[in-house]
């Protein structure tokens, strides 16, 4: 049991005869464990990976089983190491893998995923202490390292196919490249109109990230969490409307309020970043007044390379940054002890 205000941990129990545990209260029970809840968020990711697969064929399965296993490996390799309690079947590694695999692009080479997984679960997560004391989230640092690294090999999107054998080789830029380099009338061009980019984009049929495409199959795996109370509304929405409201004021070619924040809001990884990286339970702010600063600060963030980076994405780059602020948030935050008395000078 833990005493914060005072900073000590106490642990009292006694054990009678009948084996009947007595610890100190407060007693709360709960049906959720970290093994429910990982794993729950993994079948959540499953439409993604689906329409992944619809979309990029058997490829889309290689990378990401790499991911995984890579993950996995490298946990137990670690745990094995330092001598601690191998912990794979809490299914945190699997997720860290599923999460990495879905933002890696389909044409990859293998070493890529198997390093970036060991960069993400070994280095960031077990390093750091393990499940629970990471600083940053262990897959946008794995896929970070791959950007950084292989910077070609990230930025090579293959044209989706809607056959399950293979790619036909074909490579294109992504909905926001085109945005960034060639302006809105070429990205609408491309498409057709604006009304057959909007369908596109929230099926999924555009180059991208493997699970980054189709902006239905991931809202559905956000209804389950929703559902089952894994989220709340706090980092999403405020991500969200910042990123929106920016976009409208300033992402426009011919002046303010011209922007398209709907291309801005179904386009890259920011869903999928909003509702599954953005929310991981270590990395993000434990006070509700917290989480929307911090997703205000993502929002701006992503916003801000978007439009005046030479890279088309932020989103990743933006949770990174906003990971390294969430003890200073927390701190700001935090709600005084009714009658406490400041320190004397």
């Amino acid at each position: 049991m833990e005493e914060s205000s005072k900073g000590q941990k106490v642990k009292e129990q006694v054990v009678n005869t009948q084996g009947l545990v007595v610890s100190v209260s407060p007693h709360i029970r709960s049906e959720e464990t970290v093994n429910k809840i990982m794993w729950t968020v993994s079948i959540s990711l499953s439409p993604a990976f689906v329409m992944g697969v619809y979309f990029f064929g058997y490829k889309a399965i290689w990378v990401t089983a790499m991911c995984i296993v890579g993950s996995l490996f490298s946990e137990w390799f670690v745990q094995r190491l330092a001598g601690k309690e191998i912990a794979i079947r809490d299914g945190s590694a699997f997720l860290t893998g599923l999460l990495l695999g879905l933002n890696m692009p389909v044409t990859v080479p293998f070493y890529i995923p198997l390093l970036s997984s060991f960069v993400g679960v070994a280095i960031t997560k077990q390093l750091f202490g393990g499940l629970g004391y990471n600083i940053f989230n262990p897959a946008l640092m794995g896929r970070a390292f791959a950007l950084i690294t292989w910077p070609r090999a990230m930025t090579t999107w293959a044209a989706p196919t809607l056959s399950f054998a293979a790619l036909d080789g074909k490579t294109t830029a992504t909905p926001l490249g085109i945005l960034k380099e060639e302006g809105l009338a070429r990205l609408i061009e491309v498409f057709g109109d604006k009304a057959h980019l909007y369908k596109q984009l929230l099926v999924g049929y555009r180059a991208g990230s493997l699970g980054e495409t189709s902006v239905i199959a991931i809202l559905i795996g956000v209804a389950f969490l929703f559902y089952f109370r894994y989220i709340s509304w706090h980092i999403p929405v405020s991500f969200l409307s910042t990123l929106a409201i920016g976009a409208w004021v300033f992402g426009g070619k011919t002046g303010l309020f011209s922007g398209e924040p709907i291309i801005h809001l179904l386009s890259g990884g920011l869903i999928l970043g909003a509702f599954y990286m953005a929310t991981d339970y270590v990395t993000c702010p434990a006070v509700k007044k917290g989480q929307v600063i911090f997703g205000i600060g993502c929002g701006l963030l992503t916003l801000l390379i978007r439009l005046k980076a030479g890279y088309p994405e932020g989103v990743m780059f933006a949770i990174l940054i906003m990971n390294c602020l969430t003890p200073l948030i927390d701190r700001s935050v935090r709600s005084k002890v009714f009658g406490a008395k400041g320190k004397k000078k």
